[in-house]
C-alpha cells in the first residue's frame, strides 16, 4: 500500500486548509439554519436565522474593508505567521459580528425578519428580543 506523501506539506498549507474549512463550516451552518426556516417555523427561529444572516453579512463586509487596507501595505518577505494571524483574525471577526448583532443590530435582521414573515406567513409565537 502506498504511503501518503507529505513532503510538500508545510505549516502554512495546513493552516490555510484549516482556515478554509472554518470558513466553509460557518457558511454551511448558516445555510442549514436558513433552509430549516419554513412555514412551520416560529418567530424565534426565524429571528435567530435572520440574526445569523446579519452577522454573516457584517463579517463579509468587514473582510472586504480589510482587503482595501491590506492593499496599501508593503509586501513582506516572511509570510510564515501571516496565515495564523489571518485565521485568528477571521475567528475574532466572526465572534465580534455575532455579538454585535445581539447587542446593537443595524436593523438588517429585523427588516429581513419582517419581510420573510410577511412573505411566508410565519405563525405568531413568542418573540424574545435579546
Amino acid at each position: 500500500m502506498a504511503g501518503l506523501d507529505i513532503k510538500g506539506l508545510n505549516a502554512t498549507a495546513v493552516t490555510e486548509y484549516a482556515m478554509q474549512e472554518s470558513k466553509n463550516a460557518s457558511t454551511v451552518a448558516l445555510q442549514k439554519k436558513l433552509e430549516n426556516t419554513s412555514k412551520t417555523s416560529t418567530d424565534d427561529e426565524l429571528m435567530e436565522a435572520c440574526k445569523g444572516f446579519e452577522a454573516y453579512f457584517l463579517e463579509q463586509m468587514f473582510k472586504e474593508m480589510q482587503k482595501s487596507v491590506d492593499a496599501l501595505k508593503p509586501e513582506k518577505g516572511d509570510n510564515s505567521t501571516s496565515t495564523l494571524v489571518d485565521f485568528f483574525k477571521d475567528q475574532t471577526l466572526q465572534e465580534v459580528c455575532s455579538t454585535s448583532v445581539d447587542t446593537q443590530s443595524n436593523g438588517f435582521a429585523q427588516m429581513l425578519y419582517e419581510n420573510l414573515k410577511r412573505n411566508y406567513d410565519i405563525p405568531e409565537g413568542k418573540l424574545e428580543n435579546k
